[in-house]
């Protein structure tokens, strides 16, 4: 029997204490603007491969009414180049071992196709962004043969990978300027060809800020793009190339939690630690899964258990835009295979009203938007140290969230600035909510009250 938590402590705060908690400001100015079609927008990661039997753009194409009813706006689609035969891992490859940077992955479909499937998804009313790889190349890019200067080499004169478990890619040299020509060039190329909307950048860390920024500009010319980097650590990459980056500290502060190896005090010290570190109108990527985590780490129940579905709508609450992964709306009970095919159970469509109540939730508030477009984000003490609390406000949009991330039933107290009346987003009914509030909270329990 879960045990119930007694309180017999507490806290009221004062307004000025509770404002102090403000969402971290940056105190640059920013050069990268944010597409006005990204400020409410929900990534959705596509795995060509495994989204249906065939594996085909074309197939993939027949699930768009689907999620364009799941409400999601910017498909990222995983790498669609072809992939590499020298030193292949298992019988199909990584998507990111890049054989030609300007072709398509012939297990996927034809140029057209892709071309066709864009066209598609820009009808509907969907972005696209496709995966890139700049980092490194497969070990039969005409590149390498063309190009071996191009390459990174040890002190014998051989191209090496960049670390050495990938053993099925070659590192690049960003030293030599007429390869970071080429790679803007081919990049420049899905912008013009394809009308894709931007591009999510793998290993971006891996790859100088300045060819970043230069890339930037030439897409600048030519459209305006969306780039996500495979990044964390370097906030400067924000400033003049991407707009997002991706909360990976965040993610396994949430899997800690969930497997009570930390309590959710951990969040308030994060976002604390976080002043500064986001441009002004840049924001990370907040995900549960994705195809790394999936793959390598284990499935949300794997590494979440129970607490899987409180951390999807803390996703989809606090700052930063939210990811959802193919198959996470299906419940996705298993590991995709990475080099293989394995393909994705969509009999059970378990968890799509679930995330389609998570996109409404984040779409129409404007206080979950993203970046400046959306609220303020501020967050009161608790009585319960596995408490977590926040509001967000922007205009007269107020978002108002508590989180028991715990086993255990608890009773979480905590003071609002200003009372008023809400309504409770997954009930429906309208409460009234006094400036302090004790809340009765089930294990792995959360609330969720708007006003607009």
């Amino acid at each position: 029997m879960r045990k119930k938590l007694n309180i017999i402590l507490f806290f009221v705060l004062s307004v000025a204490l509770f404002a102090c908690n403000n969402q971290p400001q940056a105190v640059q100015s920013k050069s990268v603007v944010q597409p006005e079609w990204a400020e409410d927008a929900v990534l959705y990661e596509v795995n060509i491969r495994q989204y249906t039997p065939e594996g085909t753009f074309n197939a993939f194409a027949e699930h768009l009414p689907r999620l364009k009813e799941l409400g999601v706006e910017i498909l990222w689609i995983m790498p669609v180049n072809p992939i590499s035969e020298k030193n292949r891992k298992g019988s199909l490859g990584s998507y990111y071992s890049i054989a030609d940077y300007t072709a398509v992955n012939p297990e996927f479909g034809t140029m057209d196709d892709f071309k066709n499937l864009v066209a598609k998804c820009h009808k509907m009313g969907f972005k696209v962004i496709i995966d890139w790889v700049a980092n490194h190349t497969g070990w039969d890019n005409h590149w390498i043969t063309e190009y071996p200067e191009w390459y990174t080499a040890d002190s014998l004169g051989n191209i090496i990978p960049p670390v050495a478990d990938w053993s099925d890619v070659a590192d690049l040299n960003y030293d030599v300027p007429q390869m970071r020509r080429a790679m803007i060039d081919a990049m420049d190329f899905w912008l013009e060809e394809t009308d894709i909307d931007g591009f999510r950048c793998d290993v971006a860390w891996g790859v100088p800020q300045d060819f970043w920024e230069a890339a930037r500009a030439s897409f600048d010319s030519i459209k305006p793009a969306y780039m996500l980097a495979e990044d964390e650590d370097h906030p400067a990459f924000l400033e003049k190339a991407f707009q997002s980056n991706y909360a990976w500290k965040l993610h396994h502060l949430m899997n800690d939690v969930a497997q009570g190896k930390q309590t959710a005090s951990v969040f308030k010290n994060y976002f604390t630690e976080a002043e500064g570190k986001y441009m002004p109108g840049s924001f990370p990527m907040q995900f549960i899964t994705n195809h790394d985590e999936n793959s390598w780490q284990g499935t949300i129940a794997e590494r979440m258990g129970a607490a899987g579905d409180a951390f999807a709508v803390f996703s989809f609450t606090i700052p930063g835009i939210p990811l959802i992964y193919s198959g996470q709306e299906a419940g996705l009970s298993k590991r995709l295979l990475f080099f293989e095919k394995d393909e994705i159970d969509w009999n059970n469509l378990e968890k799509q009203k679930f995330y389609k109540k998570l996109v409404d939730l984040k779409t129409g508030n404007k206080a979950l938007w993203n970046g400046d477009a959306g609220g303020d984000f501020k967050i009161p003490e608790t009585t319960s140290g596995n408490a977590f609390c926040f509001v967000r406000e922007r205009g007269k949009s107020k978002v108002l969230a508590i989180f028991n991330f715990s086993s255990e039933e608890s009773s979480v107290g905590f003071s609002l600035p200003e009372g008023g009346t809400f309504i409770n987003y997954f009930s429906g009914e309208k409460e009234k909510l006094d400036t302090q509030l004790m809340v009765e909270m089930p294990a792995w329990g959360y609330k969720i009250y708007i006003q607009n």
